[in-house]
């Protein structure tokens, strides 16, 4: 009998095709690895300068790794790191909200009715090309100094991207659901409710991972008006005292926080839609 060929190996580098999880974590690790390294050359190889023995890059521009973990503890135990973290992630969970419940409607609406997305579309399009910050003067005019200002910055600098996201999600549902619904003899709202929505939900979480990355981007500059709490604050503190290593510390602190948030969000994503995910 012929000999059955061994299954041809594919190249990692074929076009638009995943590696294998094990490579792919390994490349991922490597990766983290590689920067770790060089960083650590960087703060830990001597060179001498003036006659005096200093690391290639000064401590004082780029913090060595020891001190970035030993501000992180100081921080933590000393300045209520924690405290302030739970502070910034109360504000983006309120921003949010308000970002949901005024986008998802409105979003729908717009889908739905190219009525609605006549009067709107001009309103909401520009926002999207101004600067965020551009805002922070009319917003201090407008709530004060204190915690409506730092939502009031947070919902607007969410809401307009969320809105789009929902309604080209609503968008890409086949008019072939659409017209088979109306078919079946459902009602304007029964297609909105039954058919539009459901179908769209999938790609409108995926569209929450966007605006949760935008958050913990936007929260630092929420915070830094009269930083009193939260990571704005403690960032704030680093600057005051000059010290870099407090802020490479924040720094890692809205990253990895970032990191988990958008974790968790795919994973209730998947536990909601398994049928997408199997799909993919």
């Amino acid at each position: 009998m012929p000999s059955k060929s061994a299954p041809k190996k594919r190249s990692l580098w074929a076009l638009r095709t995943q590696v294998p999880s094990g490579t792919g974590r390994l490349l991922s690790l490597g990766s983290l690895g590689v920067l770790l390294l060089g960083w650590c050359v960087l703060s830990y190889v001597q060179v001498t300068r003036n006659g005096e023995s200093q690391p290639l890059v000064p401590h004082f521009f780029l913090p060595a790794p020891d001190q970035v973990l030993k501000s992180l503890l100081y921080l933590t135990f000393e300045k209520g790191l924690f405290e302030n973290v739970l502070v910034s992630t109360v504000r983006i969970l309120k921003a949010f909200g308000l970002a949901i419940a005024v986008a998802f409607p409105l979003g729908v609406a717009m889908a739905s009715f190219d009525v609605v997305n006549r009067v709107f579309e001009p309103l909401v399009a520009p926002l999207r090309y101004l600067p965020i910050t551009a805002f922070i003067p009319l917003l201090i005019l407008w709530f004060g100094i204190d915690e409506a200002q730092k939502v009031a910055f947070l919902f607007l600098g969410t809401v307009v991207y969320l809105l789009p996201a929902i309604v080209d999600a609503l968008r890409a549902v086949p008019e072939e659901m659409v017209q088979t619904a109306f078919t079946l003899g459902a009602s304007k709202g029964q297609v909105i409710r039954t058919v539009l929505i459901p179908a769209a939900l999938p790609t409108i979480f995926d569209g929450f991972r966007v605006m949760n990355a935008i958050a913990w981007t936007y929260i630092i500059l929420a915070e830094i008006v009269n930083a009193q709490s939260g990571l704005g604050y403690v960032l704030d503190l680093a600057g005051k005292h000059n010290k870099p290593e407090w802020s490479f510390a924040g720094i890692l602190v809205v990253g990895v926080i970032g990191i988990l948030t958008d974790v968790a969000i795919r994973g209730v994503n998947a536990l909601l839609f398994p049928w997408k995910e199997a799909d993919a």
